[in-house]
């Protein structure tokens, strides 16, 4: 095919790798980064996933007593969302929203774990910050009001979530409800466990170690 003829037409293969599809692996990649499972092993904490509740998350870390630790695994797992947001704004304007839900899934579902990762709660404050920060500062309200008057990590955690997407709402982001809303109803379902020990009044608070 001559250029002439190319001028004004997508070959298959830019229809695939188009905008989308790198917003989605971008967002897939950063957010797939095991943080806790990273720094308890360079920290010589050992697997993370063998700890407590095996999860990869800043709660689990906080159970190998290393405080610093589960405070450096809170930041960088919320950074991830923010710069697969910001990475891809900037490369690939309007394509935000895609690389947030990417982000997100990469957290919860990690190729290189098997699909075994965290409950995404800080990375859903990080995407959430990253599209509109005064959603952000809502779910973090949330999220640590919560935790630093109740200390039940999963409750604070799904109350954020659902924080979000009613948040959005109010402030007239009407663009950002549905994709809030299926991230939240994520977060509810990887907690699963969490709710069945809610429900039996066995669920830890922080600072107490896991039956």
């Amino acid at each position: 095919m001559s250029v002439a003829e190319h001028r004004g037409r997508l070959l298959p293969t830019e229809i695939i790798w188009g905008p989308p599809t790198w917003a989605l692996l971008i967002g897939y990649l950063l957010g797939s980064i095991p943080f806790g499972i990273i720094l308890t092993r360079a920290a010589g904490a050992g697997d993370l996933r063998s700890i407590g509740s095996g999860n990869i998350g800043a709660t689990n870390v906080l159970r190998t007593g290393r405080k610093g630790l589960a405070a450096a695994t809170l930041i960088l797992d919320m950074l991830k969302g923010v710069a697969a947001v910001l990475v891809v704004r900037h490369w690939l304007p309007g394509e935000e929203a895609l690389a947030a839900a990417a982000a997100f899934i990469g957290h919860c579902y990690p190729i290189w774990l098997k699909f075994r990762g965290g409950k995404g709660v800080a990375t859903l404050m990080g995407v959430v910050v990253a599209l509109h920060w005064p959603l952000g500062l809502v779910y973090a309200v949330v999220w640590l009001g919560l935790l630093a008057t109740i200390r039940i990590s999963a409750v604070a955690g799904m109350a954020a979530a659902v924080s979000a997407p009613l948040a959005a709402a109010v402030m007239g982001r009407f663009d950002l409800v549905l994709l809030l809303i299926a991230l939240a109803l994520i977060v509810i379902w990887k907690h699963g466990s969490n709710i069945e020990r809610l429900l039996a009044g066995t669920e830890p608070r922080i600072g107490k170690k896991r039956d």
